[in-house]
């Protein structure tokens, strides 16, 4: 079978320059299917320093849209006025699949509906875990089932998050895929500690020995400092981690709103000595960091994966972390101590650990080897692919199912959905007894949208881009 290649956008509202895992994964994978021999453009919100069409060096284009941002990078959601600018990057980009990440995103979103719309196939990446009870939760829930009512493939990062995105959106579960994140773990190398030259950009580097009962024990903490990302437990828990365990010291990396509960208590309890606040971390410099600790600590209250858990067991750091959605499943139990969310817990896990380290007990120099052998964006990659293969009809239903779904008593047969019009009005109406009419309203305007554009604007005026030189696959015809 002859190797098959797309033209795709991945859109989000989450991309470079600014840090974070969602940014990261858009761009691996971005990088390793143009390495497949794919075409990827990223389409993103413009930032001060940042507007227009830029190319990255491995030859993505992405395009800065000029909209307003709301909160936490995410754009105001207009639905509708994203269209017109969205169509003309498709049509010169020659776009044939729309790849949508985040649930936060408006971009996102908006990109899936309009590409819908105009014809293409649309894919989503769910990065996130919600709840079902709260204000913020059933509205971003609602707009998920608005999202995902008319959608080829889903892809989630965890099982957990699988289960979650399914219930949130009423998901058939076949249409989703878990493909979890990975890392570059060339990125992410221990220091080798016989190797004195290798540590001398290192401000406090790790002794050559096993750690003796006076050696200093570093834990690191790199995170958004936002509430759900535990950092309040983090505030309460680490004078009593450090009164616990005189010769022990923090560093702690990252940036938001919770920052100034940690400076205050850094300096209500005069540890100025034993915590050192870094600020934000560009990705680039985040092994720098990790590799001056011994254990890295992950509070987080939710998570659907947790690459920096990745990347920091792959620099050689043992792992304390909360037990919460899908972080149970992403190292194995050698590589890390689970903590319940609640300060009592989390304190006892990090007595644990240090006493594991102290004791010689946790063989953390074999956790790189075993790291980049559980985790490959290459991979990432080739099952992303044959997603790509299975919406767009290029391996059979039952191939792509695992199993004949023509047959299927249940009604399983998912994939190809009807451009229709009236049949996607059908999809939209289910979601509910108001939010069903106001959804089929979007479709139809967002419709006449495209009507309006495709007579104001023909496709034939608008200058197709010229491609940058595709890399050629020389894998194996999958």
């Amino acid at each position: 079978m002859a190797h098959r290649t797309y033209n795709i956008a991945m859109v989000s509202d989450f991309f470079f320059p600014q840090p974070g895992g969602v940014e990261s994964h858009i761009y691996q994978l971005a990088t390793k299917l143009v390495d497949r021999g794919h075409k990827v453009i990223v389409i993103t919100h413009a930032y001060p320093d940042r507007k227009g069409v830029r190319y990255l060096t491995n030859g993505i284009k992405v395009f800065y849209v000029p909209f307003a941002i709301i909160y936490r990078n995410t754009t105001f959601p207009t639905v509708f006025s994203f269209f017109p600018i969205f169509r003309n990057i498709v049509i010169r980009e020659r776009i044939e699949i729309v790849h949508g990440h985040a649930s936060l995103s408006s971009l996102c979103h908006e990109a899936i509906l309009h590409g819908r719309t105009m014809g293409l196939r649309t894919v989503f990446t769910d990065h996130s875990l919600f709840g079902f009870a709260d204000a913020a939760s059933i509205l971003t829930n609602k707009l998920l089932k608005f999202t995902l009512s008319d959608v080829d493939h889903v892809i989630c990062v965890s099982h957990t998050c699988k289960e979650n995105t399914v219930l949130r959106a009423s998901l058939d579960p076949l249409m989703v895929s878990v493909i979890p994140n990975a890392v570059v773990s060339e990125n992410f190398k221990p220091l080798s500690r016989p190797d004195p030259s290798a540590m001398s950009f290192v401000q406090h580097p790790l002794p050559a020995h096993p750690l003796g009962p006076n050696d200093t024990l570093t834990i690191v903490v790199i995170s958004r400092l936002f509430y759900n990302k535990g950092t309040d437990l983090l505030t309460a828990a680490i004078p009593r981690i450090l009164e616990n365990h005189p010769n022990t010291r923090f560093i702690i990396g990252g940036s938001g709103p919770k920052a100034i509960e940690l400076e205050q208590m850094i300096e209500q309890n005069v540890l100025q000595d034993k915590v050192e606040m870094l600020g934000p971390v560009l990705h680039e410099n985040v092994r720098d960091v990790m590799v001056r600790g011994h254990i890295y600590l992950h509070p987080s209250l939710t998570e659907a994966f947790g690459t920096v858990i990745v990347e920091a067991a792959s620099c050689g750091l043992y792992i304390v972390c909360t037990a919460v959605g899908g972080i149970p499943e992403v190292l194995p139990s050698h590589m890390t101590m689970f903590a319940k969310p609640e300060e009592d817990d989390i304190v006892a896990a990090t007595g644990r650990a240090i006493a594991a380290l102290r004791g010689n007990r946790v063989r953390t120099e074999k956790f790189h080897e075993q790291v980049k052998s559980m985790y490959s964006w290459t991979n990432v990659a080739k099952r992303t692919e044959r997603v790509y293969h299975g919406i767009s009809g290029h391996i059979s239903e039952a191939e792509f199912y695992g199993y004949d779904v023509s047959n299927d008593p249940y009604g399983h047969a998912t994939r190809n959905r009807d451009f229709a019009l009236i049949d996607r009005l059908k999809r939209y109406y289910g979601c509910g007894v108001w939010a069903g009419k106001l959804f089929c309203l979007c479709v139809i305007i967002d419709y006449l949208i495209f009507v309006f554009c495709e007579w104001f604007w023909p496709r034939d005026q608008i200058d197709i881009a010229r491609d940058w030189p595709r890399k050629k696959f020389e894998g194996d015809d999958d």
